[in-house]
């Protein structure tokens, strides 16, 4: 299973109900938004463009909101070059035959990471029965499931949150990932991770952000279906396009 079945929202749709700091623009579409919604490419010391996904390199960068298909595209028919030219004020760059791939690749190992990292920190909760205890008792405030993840266990789960959050007869439920729970496994350093129940709104919207982007790349991302803390889509707050946004910048980072 490759692509969790929800509804897709633009990059400005996606990025602009929680745009409170500094905007970036997509060298590609021209879209704005925090560069939480973007990915940045670097430029290496010899000249090779790599993702930079945690935008931690040093130097100028290049920031990309497009999904692997319009990148592949883009790629091929010369435009990411002569935008990415342009960008960096340099021809002299080489960009690999599978950058989409590798930052495909970059933005999964993140996600994977950031819910490593909630896991150690303790804001992550596994096992079915100790998901659905936190779930009515409303603690819950973000679901995933492996993409093998039985329907009758996210059904149940699903159940037990729209219980706990008195949501009764709401479609709220959780998130079905693009990868199995061996994965899972693996990420958290547990064994048979099917389900994930985070309990902290912080480590939520952390979640959130990280995976968004992945699955936004890929060519699926949620919308309220894994969280149940804030609201998102077209009548999240700050999602009106006229909203003005706090600290608009958008140079090359």
């Amino acid at each position: 299973m490759r692509s969790p079945r929800n509804e897709t929202r633009s990059l400005n749709q996606r990025a602009q109900a929680d745009i409170d700091g500094p905007v970036r623009k997509c060298i590609l579409s021209q879209d704005r938004a925090s560069p939480t919604a973007l990915i940045r490419l670097a430029l290496s010391p010899d000249g090779v463009i790599l993702p930079d996904v945690r935008a931690k390199a040093p130097g100028r960068g290049a920031w990309i909101g497009v999904d692997r298909a319009e990148l592949e595209v883009a790629l091929a028919k010369g435009r990411l070059r002569g935008a990415l030219s342009r960008a960096f004020k340099t021809g002299a760059l080489t960009i690999p035959d599978d950058l989409p791939q590798l930052i495909e690749s970059a933005l999964e190992r993140n996600a994977l990471d950031r819910l490593g990292l909630e896991a150690k920190a303790g804001t992550l909760v596994t096992g079915s029965d100790r998901i659905e205890t936190a779930a009515r008792s409303g603690q819950l405030q973000a679901l995933y499931h492996a993409a093998d993840a039985r329907e009758d266990g996210r059904r149940k789960l699903a159940q037990a949150w729209r219980v706990g959050s008195d949501r009764e007869g709401s479609d709220l439920r959780g998130l079905a990932l693009p990868v199995e729970r061996t994965i899972l496994s693996l990420a958290l350093g547990r064994e048979n991770v099917v389900h994930i129940a985070l309990t902290d709104r912080h480590a939520a919207k952390r979640v959130s952000e990280a995976l968004d982007r992945w699955l936004h790349f890929i060519g699926s991302e949620s919308l309220s279906a894994p969280c149940g803390t804030a609201p998102q889509g077209a009548s999240a707050p700050g999602s009106d396009p006229a909203s003005p946004a706090v600290d608009v910048r958008e140079e090359f980072e």
